[in-house]
């Protein structure tokens, strides 16, 4: 579980704070999303459960305990994270960047065993990428990257999942297969915490949405809760109609055209 108490943030030199007194629940079972603008906050509520950032108020708790208070390696094996930015130092075979996943169960000196190569073997088979596990990362398109990303972070085996925009990149098909893959997950246990514009999916997808504005929770609820029309156009600053997905019936956003200039 992963629990966000009051978290205030604010960055040198800024004139406000990045995140203003958030609080949210992700718990264990369950896809909790982030939506909102850019700017609103979302990323640097990331790099804070990372350490990332200076936190002035409030705290971030994996697990029951303070991110702050934990090492590298303790807070890697209480949560996997895939940022939304990163590139590989040098090129490498793609099973071994995503075996990196276990090094948090290795430490320094211990050579990984039959259970490390099962991990492995399981996150590749889950993020469908075990045709490119003898591939080099610097061959790979921006969506393959994105999947190897997504493996590495399945095979450290924690108990929270923490992913900022885990679909950038991606075709319809691919997204879909992250989306489904992440409600397996939930459906097995894990806390998934998700950064994403992708509402659309975000509704047909979580079990709550946290939707931030200016730093703050603007609403944090269902996904019928969140998706009012009056309250995404204010938020985005743009014309909107939420009606229903014919398929599973969760809402779902349409953005209006202006009316042209005459």
């Amino acid at each position: 579980m992963i629990v966000v108490e009051d978290l205030v943030v604010r960055y040198a030199a800024a004139p406000a704070n990045a995140v203003d007194g958030v609080s949210f629940v992700s718990p264990s079972g369950k896809i909790t999303a982030l939506a909102g603008p850019n700017g609103s906050g979302k990323s640097t509520i990331v790099r804070a459960l990372l350490g990332r950032v200076d936190i002035v108020h409030g705290k971030a708790l994996i697990g029951g305990d303070d991110a702050r208070s934990m090492t590298p390696s303790a807070l890697a094996q209480r949560m996997a994270v895939v940022p939304q930015r990163e590139d590989a130092a040098f090129p490498m075979r793609v099973r071994d960047y995503v075996g990196l996943g276990r090094y948090p169960h290795l430490g320094l000196w211990r050579s990984p065993g039959l259970d490390d190569e099962q991990a492995i073997d399981q996150a590749l088979t889950q993020s469908g990428i075990e045709e490119l596990a003898n591939r080099s990362t610097d061959e790979l398109s921006g969506g393959e990257w994105q999947r190897v990303r997504i493996a590495r972070a399945l095979a450290q085996h924690a108990p929270a999942l923490v992913l900022d925009e885990p679909t950038t990149f991606l075709d319809v098909a691919h997204e879909m297969a992250i989306f489904e893959l992440l409600a397996s997950l939930a459906r097995n246990g894990l806390a998934i915490l998700l950064v994403s514009h992708q509402l659309n999916l975000v509704a047909r997808f979580a079990h709550a949405i946290v939707l931030l504005n200016h730093g703050r929770v603007a609403v944090n609820g269902t996904p019928s809760d969140v998706m009012q029309a009056g309250r995404l156009e204010s938020i985005y600053g743009w014309p909107v109609v939420v009606t229903r997905d014919p398929a599973v019936g969760a809402p779902a956003l349409v953005p209006l055209r202006r009316p042209l200039q005459t």
